[in-house]
């Protein structure tokens, strides 16, 4: 019997088994993938793209009333219970500062790379009534967000997109000279080159359908800009350092995740060469899957509950 996924946050929904009677009244065209395995657990065969984005509908549409969401084969298919706890654990983050969990418009969040599927600005407005940024440099992945965003007209005023137009800037273009944001978050490009991203696809593929496939599949799909840049992780995390220091005064919490721990080291060194006045390393688990969110402010800690 499937237990409670302990790992993940005490807040998120997605702790409990999948109910797929649920799930699937939501989203009928799932119930063809689900079936019971050897250990009498209902479930879907997560190598089969079509079904972990029918899941992801479903959980969208069930947990948060997003209607009609859905992607492009060629656009990462995020796991959406992965996703939720960054939103929580950034809401813990805020809470240090008023102690309670601030919520509403008066909250605002700038995710940065927000995708084709805009999971996150969905999460954090449903769960806490955050206002959201989502901005990308890739206009069609923007143009599909903006899809979803008018299949839910509720939510084109609190989530808005906006277009980097330069791939060497973060904050630059986007953040305004009035614009304040209680935080940013990232979930920045693992890989350093395409090959390196096509490796772990195929590693991916491997390790969930247990064969010897060498073609990756497509729910671990993604354009270069969700997947890879010049330098990898380490490169896209100490830029985004290195710019954060001139938007200090606009945005309380800077975020992003840390997939590969050895990073650690040297992006903590470079936040301390800029000085910011505060900075803490967040571990999240999912599974077998330990992750991290690397959180910092320049923002003196007796200054920060104006934000709110």
């Amino acid at each position: 019997m499937t237990t409670e996924k302990l790992s993940l946050h005490a807040r998120n929904l997605h702790r409990d088994p999948y109910d797929f009677d649920k799930l699937i009244s939501c989203v009928p065209e799932l119930k063809q993938y689900v079936f019971i395995n050897a250990y009498q657990t209902t479930t879907i065969n997560f190598s089969i793209p079509k079904a972990v984005k029918l899941l992801n509908k479903a959980l969208l549409s069930h947990f948060y009333q997003v209607q009609n969401w859905d992607i492009p084969d060629s656009n990462l298919c995020p796991p959406i219970p992965g996703r939720a706890d960054y939103v929580h654990y950034i809401a813990d983050l805020l809470a240090e500062e008023k102690k309670e969990i601030p919520t509403g418009v008066s909250v605002s969040g700038l995710d940065i790379g927000t995708g084709a599927n805009l999971v996150y600005p969905l999460i954090a407005h449903r769960s806490y009534g955050w206002k959201m940024l989502g901005t990308d440099i890739n206009k069609d992945s923007l143009e599909n967000a903006q899809q979803i965003l008018d299949h839910n007209p509720d939510l084109s005023c609190v989530i808005q997109l906006k277009q980097q137009p330069d791939s060497h800037f973060i904050f630059k273009n986007i953040v305004g000279l009035k614009d304040k944001f209680t935080f940013s978050m990232c979930n920045p490009p693992f890989h350093d080159s395409e090959e390196s991203a096509m490796k772990g696809n195929i590693r991916k593929t491997k390790n969930i359908s247990k064969s010897k496939k060498q073609k990756p599949l497509l729910n671990f799909g993604g354009q270069q800009s969700e997947l890879w840049c010049e330098g990898g992780e380490l490169a896209f995390i100490s830029k985004m350092i290195e710019e954060s220091s001139l938007y200090s005064s606009q945005i309380l919490w800077f975020t992003c995740l840390v997939s590969k721990k050895d990073n650690l080291y040297k992006l903590t060194s470079l936040l301390k060469k800029v000085k910011a006045v505060d900075f803490k390393t967040i571990d999240m688990a999912q599974g077998q899957k330990v992750s991290r969110i690397l959180a910092w402010t320049f923002i003196p800690q007796q200054n920060r509950k104006a934000w709110f």
